[in-house]
């Protein structure tokens, strides 16, 4: 999760704590009714991801609980996350790349996630990315003898890269005729509970297993370089900090189909 871009308006940065609460999101999503995301997945599923955490950060939980079904996984990772900390004087980008690919293997190690593939295209540029990435997803849902869902980043989610790969996703999905979920990550900090920009009527809904709950909990936690500070300077500011979590930690996550 990545936030060095600018975003289309309303804008959001991680000092705005937002227009709704993590508490409002959950007493809405509570009393709202929403059909069951895993209900009805089958076979093996890509998750398609535009930073080393998006995945985790959106789907953790449905990750960890198709795991324990029995549903195959593979993530795929599109770049190679060297942009969240700009001007650190801590760590260069290089070294802050290769930090965040282990950082995402341990994650996905704590749900039972151990098939991933990483590409290094260019955190903050993937707007300008489709073929490679089109042709990474085409190759990563033919890899380990096919794929039958596409989960991945929502396409309108408000961040140029996810919105980039969102649409390739998509793309991949209508050609080859695979069933997408999409899952929101930024949305929850620039929409509100009911907001006319978000499909609701497209919405799925994913419970976490208590044992899912724990396992995004040791998940997220892995992300030592985006959920603390790497030094008193400004620019080495936590990116996740404590209520952006909370608005993704919750016991449930949202797809749209």
């Amino acid at each position: 999760m990545s936030q060095d871009r600018p975003l289309t308006p309303p804008a959001w940065t991680s000092a705005d704590p937002g227009v709704a609460s993590a508490d409002a999101w959950r007493a809405w999503l509570e009393s709202t009714e929403l059909p069951p995301a895993l209900d009805g997945v089958v076979g093996r599923i890509l998750v398609v991801s535009a930073h080393p955490d998006d995945e985790v950060l959106g789907a953790g939980g449905f990750l960890h609980d198709a795991v324990a079904q029995g549903i195959g996984v593979t993530v795929l990772c599109l770049s190679d996350g060297a942009a969240s900390h700009p001007g650190s004087p801590t760590v260069t980008p290089e070294a802050l790349a290769g930090i965040r690919r282990t950082e995402l293997t341990t994650a996905l190690s704590a749900l039972g996630v151990n098939d991933t593939i990483h590409h290094e295209l260019p955190d903050g540029g993937l707007e300008r990315c489709d073929d490679e990435i089109t042709a990474a997803i085409d190759a990563a849902v033919a890899a380990h003898g096919g794929h039958s869902v596409i989960v991945s980043v929502w396409r309108a989610d408000r961040h140029p890269d996810h919105e980039a790969v969102g649409h390739a996703a998509s793309a991949v999905a209508a050609r080859l005729g695979v069933p997408l979920l999409e899952y929101p990550v930024w949305m929850w900090h620039w929409a509100h509970p009911g907001d006319d920009a978000v499909p609701w009527s497209r919405a799925r809904r994913h419970r976490l297993s208590p044992a899912a709950m724990e396992a995004k909990k040791r998940a997220v936690h892995a992300f030592v370089s985006q959920i603390t500070d790497l030094s008193d300077d400004p620019a080495d500011r936590a990116v996740l900090e404590p209520h952006v979590l909370d608005r993704l930690t919750g016991p449930t996550e949202t797809f749209f189909s």
